[in-house]
């Protein structure tokens, strides 16, 4: 090879090896779940490492953990369990074909895929689908005045948008139920969770949301979802509330 072609050569490796990396593409995982289920510690660790470890190439887990209440008459009163998140969870099914039955462990990806909370390989593999889908531009940036904006940018058609108050680290020593003597971690537990406004025409969306602020390592989001509990068309990163 010529001198000339050489230099030309490695240039245009060095400028592509300057090239910055792309963000990886926020994926919103849900999981319901519950203290009084004896199968869903594994989905619980599961969530836990995925949010920790992000190892699905080109994807931004963003996990909600969401306690549903149904168990709650078998020994033990899940202290986080909602039974909104129980009727979340019924709209799925009546989604996917299973009206009336529902199950824990069960996880939710982008609002376009269900399967056992528990189960890594389908979870990774429906995550990394997701992430090459194109998606909504959605940002969170709360301020310490108590409230957070909330900004959406190319979601078209009917959709709602999402806003949740999550909180990492909380923990239960369970002592009755089918856990019993178990001590319970959990991620991205979801506080409260509610529809904040609606895209419109244009596929935007710009709303100003109350946030109670609190201690430990609260955080806020939110997502853009087609209506009737369809596809996930977007997801913001996890923002902290400032206290």
């Amino acid at each position: 090879m010529r001198p000339a072609v050489l230099l030309l050569l490695c240039g245009a490796l060095a400028a592509g090896a300057a090239t910055p990396p792309l963000a990886p593409t926020p994926v919103l995982v849900e999981l319901f779940t519950s203290e009084g289920c004896s199968s869903c510690p594994p989905a619980d660790r599961l969530l836990a490492r995925l949010a920790a470890d992000q190892p699905v190439p080109g994807a931004l887990v963003v996990p909600l953990s969401l306690h549903v209440d149904y168990w709650n008459h078998l020994g033990w009163k899940d202290p986080f369990s909602s039974p909104r998140y129980t009727e979340r969870q019924g709209g799925y099914a009546a989604r996917f074909g299973r009206a009336g039955r529902v199950y824990t462990p069960q996880m939710v990806v982008d609002g376009r895929v269900e399967l056992v909370g528990s189960d890594e390989r389908k979870a990774r593999r429906a995550i990394g689908e997701s992430a090459r889908e194109p998606k909504a531009f959605v940002l969170v940036v709360p301020n310490a005045a108590g409230a957070a904006r909330v900004t959406v940018a190319g979601a078209r058609g009917d959709a709602d948008v999402f806003f949740a108050v999550i909180e990492d680290g909380l923990v239960s020593e369970v002592t009755r139920g089918e856990n019993a003597g178990s001590r319970l971690a959990h991620t991205a537990v979801v506080l409260d969770l509610f529809v904040a406004g609606r895209v419109d025409a244009m596929g935007r969306c710009d709303a100003t949301v109350p946030v109670a602020s609190g201690t430990g390592a609260r955080r806020v989001l939110a997502f853009v979802q087609e209506r009737g509990l369809g596809r996930v068309l977007g997801v913001s990163a996890p923002a902290e509330i400032p206290r």
